[in-house]
């Protein structure tokens, strides 16, 4: 086996994956241009063919390339895409991290807002429970993550929508890591100081069912957890009212 610039071999395919990814998405690779041969891609990356050809297998059941018989691999356009894929690696970028928190925090601000709206006390039941875990005994351990992604998922979950289920459940196996990095670089005393209160705000709203503040808690909750790593988000982004808010106008 080739030795270069990637050597353990079982995650070899997986690094070869967000190496190429990472080109396609800075635009050195671009949508609907062919993938050089397996042989020069296996030379540029100091691994064999076969762990090219298993790196390229994953993108394409990621849907990022696709094969065409007897011409070779394409890059396929964003909108063409049938999977979402954020690749790990990307998010070590602190762009490409600021820029999913913006996303996080735009779907997650409206979902708040939306379970005020539809969420059931069963909803409301496995949103306590979670903080509930987050402010026990696990606060200190890695279960404390465990039940902060689930605090997220049973939000998205009560909006009733599961699209928004889907795409925030996607988005915090992404962010599990920023949560990693927040309790590694903070006193995690004060990390859990903070971060359990700004939860219980954001279920105190659900209770009350108020739209608008379940919104704006989670909304300060995203940014605060960005701030946390490093990424400030502007606050003006956020100045229109929470779909939750207009939807209660309409149905009072």
């Amino acid at each position: 086996m080739k030795r270069g610039i990637l050597s353990t071999r079982e995650q070899l395919p997986d690094k070869v994956v967000s190496m190429l990814f990472a080109e396609i998405e800075s635009g050195r690779m671009v949508p609907g241009e062919k993938l050089p041969t397996e042989q020069q891609l296996a030379d540029r990356f100091g691994v064999s063919r076969n762990v090219l050809r298993e790196a390229v297998a994953k993108l394409r059941a990621d849907g990022v390339v696709e094969t065409r018989q007897g011409i070779g691999t394409f890059i396929l356009e964003p909108e063409k895409r049938q999977v979402v894929r954020i690749d790990a690696a990307t998010l070590q970028d602190g762009e490409n991290m600021e820029r999913l928190f913006e996303l996080r925090c735009v779907l997650e601000t409206e979902a708040a807002s939306l379970a005020a709206v539809r969420g059931g006390d069963a909803d409301l039941a496995r949103i306590k429970a979670a903080v509930d875990r987050m402010g026990g005994e696990e606060r200190w351990e890695e279960g404390s993550i465990d039940a902060d992604l689930e605090f997220h998922r049973e939000i998205a979950r009560a909006t009733g929508n599961g699209f928004f289920f889907t795409f925030i459940t996607f988005i915090g196996e992404r962010i599990r890591g920023s949560i990693e990095y927040a309790r590694l670089t903070n006193p995690l005393h004060d990390l859990v100081a903070i971060n359990v209160p700004e939860h219980v705000a954001i279920y105190d709203a659900l209770v009350a069912r108020d739209p608008a503040a379940s919104g704006v808690a989670m909304r300060r909750h995203i940014m605060g957890a960005a701030e946390r790593v490093g990424v400030i988000l502007p606050g003006q982004a956020w100045a229109q009212p929470p779909l939750g808010t207009l939807l209660r106008k309409e149905n009072p």
